[in-house]
């Protein structure tokens, strides 16, 4: 039988990482010692006091069954609480809060909910993939918004065009960003908000960093005064509670983005393991335990000895103040994946070329906090030799 790929399939750029993953997995082969700065999953277990909650929860038999759609009620409640003890934020966990398998799954989902074919999507970039592909699946027209060093990697607002805007019904925005680490505080939120209520346009803010921070804790747009009317936030336990496996997150805010969402997630999920939200009410009463504060202190020192490190060796950075990413630039003349490969072969240091995000990110790369102090000063030295 003769088969193609889906034209949506199609449509997808290509996965620039291909390369380095196939160098990576040769250099393993080859017994090479690779150190893996590229990989955006903690290194560290899932806290004991969330396993404890787990394995109560799966021998629970009314868990065994299908669960909730929109989640758990106690889950949905416990993130009521926690986005009123953590932001001041009032959310009705019955109209304004769903439990997603993940932030990755919701993001993806949205634009099925509140888009039609060729309505226009704007995503930043660089940029998590999932926002372009979503919005292809969808059958929706991407249009991407270069970011810039000298804007702190903040959209330019006033850049986008009233013509572009017009045709635009969702953006996608992620502040603490990946790969670039930029913060956006909450007078550039309340702009955006204000932005999107004139332009009729739905906001889709990916939060999933906003716990992973140092100096101080980023915003929540919902934070702004009006933003309900035009926005949603996607956050995840995934980065927080060192929970990527688990697949757990939630959708927050405008109560019509979220009821459109449930439709669509209860035609083609039934929603995540009972068990797995119970576990989620544990990690987020214990939000303020001092294991979950000790983790971003680790996470800390190992950001202080990787940009010290980088810019001792002459690259040009700006110290993450969140997320567990360093975005640097590469060395003068070279480009991104040429350097990555170079990294990767001469040295067995993996490191994210900052095209793979999009061409607004070429010339730089993303290197990961997700190993160990000891690791990243082997990988200082190693790229030292790197000429």
């Amino acid at each position: 039988m003769h088969w193609e790929k889906s034209n949506r399939l199609k449509a997808l750029p290509p996965y620039l990482f291909v390369e380095i993953d196939r160098a990576k997995r040769q250099a393993i082969a080859e017994g090479r010692d690779v150190i893996n700065l590229g990989v955006g999953d903690p290194d560290r277990p899932t806290f004991n006091f969330i396993i404890e909650a787990m394995q109560q929860a799966v021998a629970e038999p009314s868990n065994h069954r299908y669960p909730f759609d929109e989640g758990v009620p106690e889950f949905r409640q416990a993130v009521a609480n926690f986005m009123k003890n953590r932001y001041g934020v009032e959310l009705d966990p019955n109209s304004e809060i769903i439990t997603s398998i993940g932030a990755k799954e919701a993001l993806a989902h949205l634009p099925l909910a509140i888009t039609n074919p060729d309505d226009v999507v704007l995503i930043l970039q660089p940029a998590y993939p999932v926002y372009n592909a979503a919005a292809i699946f969808a059958g929706a027209e991407p249009v991407r918004i270069p970011l810039k060093a000298e804007n702190g990697w903040l959209i330019d607002l006033d850049a986008i065009s009233d013509e572009l805007a017009e045709k635009a019904k969702l953006i996608y925005v992620n502040y603490p960003n990946n790969p670039t680490a930029a913060v956006a505080d909450l007078e550039w939120y309340a702009k955006l908000v204000s932005w999107a209520r004139e332009k009729r346009i739905i906001i889709a803010a990916d939060a999933a960093y906003n716990e992973v921070f140092f100096e101080q804790a980023p915003p929540s747009i919902l934070q702004v005064s009006g933003a309900k009317e035009v926005a949603v936030e996607f956050h995840s336990l995934s980065k927080t509670f060192n929970m990527t496996g688990w697949r757990l997150g939630w959708v927050a805010g405008n109560a019509e983005v979220i009821s459109a969402l449930a439709a669509v997630k209860g035609n083609v999920d039934s929603g995540q393991f009972n068990a797995i939200q119970w576990a989620g009410v544990a990690a987020l009463e214990g939000y303020q335990r001092e294991e979950v504060r000790r983790q971003r202190a680790i996470y800390q020192a190992r950001r202080d000895v990787l940009c010290d490190g980088l810019r001792r060796l002459g690259y040009e950075l700006v110290p993450p103040s969140a997320t567990f990413y360093v975005w640097a630039k590469c060395p003068e003349g070279v480009d991104s994946m040429s350097f990555a490969k170079r990294c990767l072969t001469e040295q067995a240091v993996v490191l994210i070329p900052g095209v793979g995000f999009g061409s607004a990110g070429e010339g730089y790369f993303r290197a990961a906090l997700t190993v160990e102090v000891e690791r990243i000063e082997q990988a200082i030295d190693r790229l030292a030799k790197i000429k």
